[in-house]
């Protein structure tokens, strides 16, 4: 299925260079900043309570955060969850402290959920005519938060070195390692915008990662078969000229498949809620880096690599003057 087909091949290697220093700059802004400010993790990975409450009418925000930060909650995360009338309280262990120094009957009590949820009620009573209702109530320990912490950094390793095995299978070993190069590239500049921005870094989040890791290699793939099949059909081309066809004829099944992906992506970010913001803004921004760096970052790399119809086409073998075409001996 195509929407449109493109006659003339888009001279994209034309330009190889200089969307390689554009990505080399970017590349190198998100490392910075994710040394110099850093990811700004969520409760799952720092450790804290969490806290639903229920009002019977839609809650007055900006008066509960008012309220938790003279009572010691100095910016704790505080949303809407699911509608109007549902909050959702974040109070990592630090604020937990912080409370503690404020309320002289938590000084000597441990952070536990129980006590942390009763004073955070008497905190809210004030922010309502009517009381608001505890719905749930979690509490994650530290170790519990540098667990999740290692594990994310572990799936994210085996996943990197699974899509590496898996290229080098799949494709020669210049196409790996562009490709590798390409999908590292996509995973650097998200966390670059999380870090930049200091979104807050969730499990969710760590997920539409591992995820674009996938769509990533996906586009990759679609467009090296193309250019593998190229090199051993077409003769008289060269490798910039390959890469232009290939990346050329792929057009118009990069425009269906993800403007369709990025358009329920989308619908997320903007009607999802705050519970699903950060995992579809991490999938819309890897989304959109994923397409460019397929082109503009993988495709670029395996030319200066040195790709060649060569590498492709296996060598005739010569043929013994004393043995027919038959196989008969002469």
């Amino acid at each position: 299925m195509e929407f449109f087909r493109i006659k003339k091949d888009i001279p994209v290697m034309r330009y190889a260079l200089m969307f390689n220093i554009i990505s080399l700059v970017t590349f190198v802004l998100a490392v910075f900043f994710l040394v110099v400010r850093g990811l700004n993790f969520s409760l799952e990975f720092t450790g804290g309570t969490l806290v639903e409450v229920h009002y019977t009418e839609s809650a007055p925000l900006n008066e509960i955060r008012a309220a938790l930060e003279e009572a010691g909650y100095r910016d704790a995360p505080v949303q809407n969850f699911g509608s109007s009338q549902d909050v959702l309280i974040r109070l990592p262990l630090n604020l937990h402290d912080a409370a503690a120094t404020t309320d002289p009957a938590s000084a000597d009590a441990a952070p536990d959920s129980a006590r942390q949820s009763e004073l955070l009620l008497a905190v809210l009573r004030n922010t309502a005519v009517t009381p608001p209702e505890l719905r749930r109530v979690e509490f994650v320990g530290p170790q519990v938060g540098r667990d999740l912490a290692e594990n994310g950094a572990l799936a994210l390793l085996f996943v990197v070195v699974g899509i590496m095995i898996y290229l080098a299978f799949r494709f020669e070993w210049r196409f790996s390692v562009s490709t590798i190069i390409a999908n590292l590239h996509d995973v650097t500049i998200i966390l670059g915008f999380f870090a930049f921005f200091q979104w807050e870094f969730s499990l969710s989040v760590l997920a539409a990662v591992l995820a674009v890791l996938g769509y990533s290699v996906n586009e990759s793939v679609v467009v090296f078969d193309r250019v593998r099949e190229t090199f051993r059909k077409t003769r008289g081309m060269t490798t910039a000229q390959i890469l232009d066809h290939a990346i050329t004829s792929t057009m118009s099944r990069t425009v269906i498949t993800h403007g369709s992906t990025q358009a329920v992506v989308l619908s997320m970010l903007i009607f999802g809620g705050e519970t699903l913001h950060n995992f579809a803004l991490a999938l819309t921004i890897g989304i959109c880096f994923g397409i460019y760096s397929s082109v503009l970052v993988a495709s670029p790399i395996v030319m200066w690599l040195g790709i060649s119809r060569e590498q492709f086409i296996k060598p005739v073998k010569a043929r013994d003057p004393g043995v027919t075409a038959d196989g008969a001996c002469v």
